[in-house]
This record gives C-alpha cells, sequence and structure tokens, in this order.
C-alpha cells in the first residue's frame, strides 16, 4: 500500500483567523471548500495543515488524514481486522473516495484518495 502524504486536521471555528495564523508560518491556501481549507508549504507542497470546520458528509471530524494509492484496498484490509469504521468508504462530490477509521488510541482517521 502507498502512502502519499499526511495531514494534520485542525477543528476549527475560526477557519479565516486560522488561515491567517498558518500564512504568518508560512503556509499558502491550496484548496478552500468554504467548510475546509487546506494550507500547503510553497516550498514542499506535501507539508500541510487542513482546517476544518463542521464535515459536509461525516458526523465526525477527522484527526489526521492519510492520503493512499488505493483506497479500497486499505478499506478492505481494515475492515477486514474489525477496526471501527466511523465513516463508510464513499466517492464525495469534491472529487475523493474515504472512509474514516478509529485507531486503537481513539483518533479518527480519514483514509482517502483522489479520484
Amino acid at each position: 500500500m502507498s502512502i502519499r502524504r499526511v495531514v494534520p486536521d485542525i477543528s476549527s471555528e475560526a477557519i479565516d483567523e486560522s488561515r491567517t495564523f498558518y500564512e504568518l508560518l508560512g503556509f499558502e491556501e491550496v484548496m478552500n471548500l468554504g467548510w475546509v481549507v487546506t494550507m500547503a508549504s510553497p516550498d514542499n507542497p506535501t507539508a500541510q495543515v487542513t482546517l476544518t470546520g463542521p464535515d459536509a458528509s461525516a458526523a465526525v471530524q477527522p484527526d489526521f488524514s492519510v492520503e493512499v494509492a488505493d483506497v479500497d484496498a486499505v478499506h478492505a484490509a481494515v475492515a477486514a481486522t474489525g477496526a471501527e469504521i466511523v465513516h463508510p468508504l464513499q466517492d464525495e462530490p469534491w472529487g475523493v473516495r474515504r472512509f474514516f477509521v478509529r485507531d486503537p488510541n481513539g483518533r479518527v482517521v480519514n483514509v482517502v484518495s483522489h479520484r
């Protein structure tokens, strides 16, 4: 299984203020869907943080995201272990396929592939 990037997902009730803060650290906005904003380093585009308000399709907020090459294969492997899937595998209207799983520490992981 190939991991493409790992990104912390920061829950925010003040996305605009958070974006301004991370710009002070050198990040630039690379995606903005209103409820989710991704900030990346201009020199190293895989160095990112994601700011999230209430998720557009999930009832829980992930703690971080792992982008993988084949989300279906990862979902099958994770589901086979009996791990708690807290958001089902599905295609999202913004161009990703994803699911959320709870890790052994109680953290929610957004496992995602771009379509």
